[in-house]
């Protein structure tokens, strides 16, 4: 499965893999469709398999999608020697909207509750929402509806669906940690209806229009994870 490479080992701490593994598990145990990522060494990603060039954060097996699971004891086992990166496998439980940080801050604030009053619609918005170090925004939300029209034309709003992946909390990358901004517990495990956090997008994209930032100028743009 891993080739005939045995990678250098990271700087991750046997508590940091530990930790990775038990969060992979709980994650696996709500039905989340999991797979190993390769592993942070130094600033690079290492997966063991034998001349793979890509050094960013990607699946560490070749058929990743095929082997993503939910079942916690098959989880468990890849965490047991490598300090893998938490990949989510989308498409399956949940789709992923991941917008810039402007567009996500405005979503959550509008989704926010607010003690006292009742919105009608409010828990169809709520979800689990992840963040990266970069500032980009995860939306988890049901799976199967493509983005609205308005967001399609968007650059730099992605819909991870099949095929895809994310990389999850507490998953670390050269800049930095991915977290949670609401995490699955405050929100029961419970995913918002896709459309109606589309909805919010909208209203986002209309009440802001900056320029495209530098870093999503064409060739630096997000695109859905095919692995590699």
């Amino acid at each position: 499965m891993w080739g005939t490479t045995r990678p250098p080992i990271t700087r991750l701490t046997t508590l940091e893999r530990v930790r990775l593994r038990r969060v992979a598990v709980r994650y696996a145990m709500h039905g989340w469709e999991v797979t190993p990522g390769a592993f942070l060494n130094r600033q690079r990603f290492v997966c063991g398999r034998a001349g793979c060039p890509t050094t960013g954060c990607h699946p560490a097996l070749e058929e990743w999608e095929g082997a993503a699971s939910s079942d916690p004891a098959r989880v468990g086992a890849w965490w047991r020697v490598r300090p893998h990166a938490v990949l989510l496998a989308t498409g399956y439980t949940f789709d992923v909207l991941e917008v810039p940080a402007y567009l996500g801050q405005h979503v959550l604030d509008a989704s926010r509750p607010h003690p006292g009053v009742t919105i009608p619609g409010h828990d169809q918005v709520r979800g689990p929402v992840a963040l990266t170090p970069g500032g980009r925004w995860m939306f988890l939300v049901r799976p199967g509806d493509p983005l609205r029209p308005e967001l399609d034309q968007c650059l730099y709003v992605v819909r991870h669906g099949p095929g895809s992946w994310i990389p999850a909390p507490p998953t670390r990358l050269p800049e930095g940690t991915v977290r949670w901004v609401v995490p699955p517990e405050e929100v029961r495990w419970q995913l918002p209806d896709s459309y109606a956090v589309q909805e919010l997008l909208v209203d986002a994209l209309q009440a802001h229009t900056p320029a495209i930032p530098v870093a999503l100028l064409p060739g630096r743009l997000p695109a859905p994870r095919r692995g590699y």
